[in-house]
């Protein structure tokens, strides 16, 4: 019986499987920028790296964007605010669409679990969850840059159930990211369910009607969006 779902919330809440860095990577490739992947992740994790810690806790959502989106243009080679400013506003209106799913689907599963939000993110995770939405159907938030410990340290992932008073059999995780969501779930026994993008299952392998990469444990699932999650619990 699960009593509780702790979910992650970048790449899986505001985006059904996509994480930030694939997603405005995609967004600037759209805008013309010519670099390929791992290029991109370099100038990525040199923005986003000097952001943890250094947001101010009340910050809403669409300033935790800008930003990161500020911190990206400079490491471009020279700040470009009106390429800045679209690639942000579609990053904002694609999340807040998503989360706004997501909301729909949490209002189901808020009735028969506690549920809660386990993040890799920057100190202001309480702000952003009131700011789009979702704190409502939140019973705990556990923010890394806060906690101090990130995904996949159990440690992370032990603060949220504590908070709950359950036992991690007793839970289970959503996330996008199978090296630090899937092995931070194992690492404390939390069953996992892989919120994966169509990009994402091919890069495990899987043929579009497969159900788990090769290596998958008994209890753990795949979907491809938070809306299946309370079908699949039911």
């Amino acid at each position: 019986m699960i009593k509780a779902i702790l979910f992650d919330f970048g790449g899986t809440l505001d985006a059904d499987g996509q994480a930030w860095k694939e997603r405005f990577h995609a967004a600037y490739r759209d805008q013309g920028l010519d670099l390929d992947a791992a290029a991109f992740a370099r100038r990525y994790y040199a923005a986003d790296d000097p952001l943890i810690g250094a947001i101010p806790r009340t910050t809403g959502f669409d300033d935790t964007v800008g930003r990161l989106v500020a911190n990206l243009e400079a490491g471009l080679g020279g700040a470009d605010p009106e390429r800045g400013r679209r690639v942000a506003d579609r990053f904002i209106a694609d999340s807040r669409a998503a989360l706004a799913r997501a909301a729909t689907a949490l209002v189901g599963l808020a009735r028969r679990h506690e549920i809660g939000v386990v993040s890799n993110f920057y100190g202001n995770l309480d702000a952003v969850c009131r700011d789009t939405g979702i704190a409502p159907y939140l019973s705990v938030a556990v923010d890394s840059a806060i906690l101090g410990e990130e995904k996949p340290s159990p440690g992370i992932f032990r603060a949220a159930i504590e908070a709950l008073g359950v036992r991690a059999g007793d839970c289970v995780y959503v996330g996008d990211s199978l090296r630090r969501d899937r092995t931070g779930a194992r690492n404390i026994g939390m069953p996992f369910i892989w919120v994966a993008s169509p990009k994402a299952r091919r890069q495990a392998g899987l043929a579009p009607d497969d159900r788990y990469p090769d290596d998958w444990n008994p209890d753990d699932r795949v979907v491809a969006s938070v809306a299946e999650v309370e079908g699949l619990l039911a």
